[in-house]
């Protein structure tokens, strides 16, 4: 856990269905600290993008890997969840289209969250 060290960590998936594992492992960790009691900020960037979309994280499979819409469930009670604004319109994915509780935000907020004090940043 990140005690004494951050009290914020933000956490951005890169990879989608075309790296399961790296995908998986951005989801773990991020679904792992919000359960612990850390302040998470989860970013949906390039192919993971596709998670913000109704049902898509129900079509991820890996096998030995917790189901990704419950760790997408708790991230979203318990965290803060971003879809890339530049990864969205490239998948022509609005806010209307997104899960209820997923932010579209871009490049400044994310260095902006990554560079308060308080924060921890990992990318998968």
């Amino acid at each position: 856990m990140l005690t004494g060290m951050a009290r914020l960590l933000v956490v951005k998936a890169t990879a989608g269905a075309d790296s399961p594992e790296r995908c998986s492992q951005a989801f773990t960790v991020a679904s792992t600290a919000a359960a612990s009691g850390v302040d998470v900020s989860f970013w949906l960037t390039g192919e993971s993008t596709w998670f913000a979309l109704p049902g898509r994280a129900a079509e991820f499979e890996l096998p030995h890997a917790a189901p990704l819409p419950d760790l997408l469930d708790l991230l979203l009670a318990s965290g803060k969840v971003t879809a890339c604004t530049q990864c969205a319109a490239r998948r022509a994915i609005t806010p209307a289209d997104v899960l209820p509780g997923i932010r579209i935000a871009g490049a400044a907020v994310f260095v902006e969250e990554v560079t308060a004090e308080s924060a921890q940043a990992l990318v998968y």
